[in-house]
Order: structure tokens, then sequence, then C-alpha cells
């Protein structure tokens, strides 16, 4: 199963053939609607507007055709999360409200990627029946690392002395704990809306106690409605 990890890369992705891409699309939507073991080719073939020997063309059963969209989702995710951090925490001006930014617009792009977030929650759901390989390419390539790759920034911050840990990364999976995945389990990632309001009291609550714990500064009073409410 490993050597299918290619087919989600950002670089594979641009080049694919329409009927390829058209495929993909369509499975992301019946896997989210119907899950992954209720999930037929036919009813994918049905979506994509193409015959089920064209999907066979391009993919060599459902699991690859799965593996293949899941890790694609991730990979879009990623990019995404990557291009949040360079933008909050690469130069902080003011460390609480930097961290509160970058956790404010990361919980908001979860919304942007509807159908690859169905798809999370059919791994969560389904997670004893989802390929082993696939289930472990996937937590590699998607937002369940998502420490690893806050882990530099948060190093860097702490080089300058404003923060304290022992361990850059159990650092990042605190503030994800306390802030994202908050956010991504009460919502079931973006499945049922929450106001911005409530967001953002989640989100300053769990800055607040990150630095309470890892901060070199006292954090500033958590308000209840967030940034900017009396």
């Amino acid at each position: 199963m490993k050597q299918n990890v290619r087919d989600g890369k950002p670089g594979e992705r641009r080049g694919m053939p329409e009927k390829r891409r058209a495929i993909a699309q369509a499975a992301r939507v019946v896997f989210g609607r119907e899950g992954y073991s209720r999930a037929g080719v036919d009813a994918i073939a049905v979506e994509a507007g193409v015959s089920k020997r064209t999907i066979y063309n391009h993919f060599t059963d459902k699991e690859h055709l799965f593996h293949s969209v899941a890790l694609e989702g991730a990979h879009q995710v990623t990019e995404a999360i990557a291009e949040i951090m360079e933008r909050h925490l690469r130069k902080i001006v003011n460390l609480r409200d930097d961290l509160v930014a970058f956790a404010m617009e990361r919980a908001a792009a979860v919304t942007e990627f509807p159908d690859h977030f169905a798809l999370v929650r059919t791994i969560e759901a389904e997670v004893t029946r989802i390929p082993p390989a696939l289930l472990e390419d996937w937590k590699e390539a998607g937002p369940l690392s998502g420490h690893l790759r806050l882990a530099p920034y948060l190093q860097r911050i702490a080089d300058r002395g404003l923060l304290a840990f022992d361990d850059a990364d159990s650092a990042a999976n605190h503030f994800n704990l306390l802030t994202i995945t908050d956010v991504n389990q009460r919502t079931f990632y973006g499945a049922l809306p929450m106001p911005e309001s409530e967001t953002a009291g989640i989100v300053t609550s769990g800055v607040d106690t990150f630095l309470r714990l890892y901060g070199t500064h006292p954090a500033a009073p958590t308000h209840r409605g967030g940034p900017g409410s009396p």
C-alpha cells in the first residue's frame, strides 16, 4: 500500500487527467456520504459520470481510490495550514495575539475543505474497517500529525525566550488539543456550525491555558467572548 502514497501528492494533483480528477472528486463525495464500507465503485462511477472500467483504468480497487483521495485531501489541508503558520507565527509581534489569530484562522480553514473532512469523519467512524496501511499513511500525512509541523515554530519562539518547555513536539500537541482539536470535536470537523464568538472563546481560553503552562510571561485574562469582547 505504501507505493500509493504518491497518488496524493500535490505535484501529481496538478498534472492529473481530467477524468481522474472527476473520479477523485466523486469518490470524496460518495465516501463522505456513505462511508468506506458502504460506498461502492458503481455509485462513484455514477457520481463521476464515467464507467466502472474508467475508474479501474486509474485506480486498482476501492481501497486504492480511498487511499488516494484521503492522502490528497490531507496534503491540501497541510499546505493551507503551513501558509497560516507562516502568516502568524514566523514573525511574533504579540505572542498571545499572534497565537489567537493563528488558531482562529486554522479553525476557520476546516470549513474550506468540507469534502475532505467528511472523509475524516468516515475514517474516525470506521477506523476498525479501514485498512491498517491506509490508516497509517493518512495519520502520517494528515492533520493528526499537525503538531510536528507546529513544533519548529514554537521552538523558534522559545529560542527568543517567550516560551519555555522541554519538548517542542509535546508543547505543540498540547496547543492543538487546547485550541483546534476542541473546536473540531465540538463541530465534528465543521459539520455543525459554531458561532464565531464561541470559537473565539474556546481559542482564547486554550491559548491562555497554553501560556500559563509554557509562557515566560503571565497571560492576559481570558475574555469569554474572545478578542475584542467587553
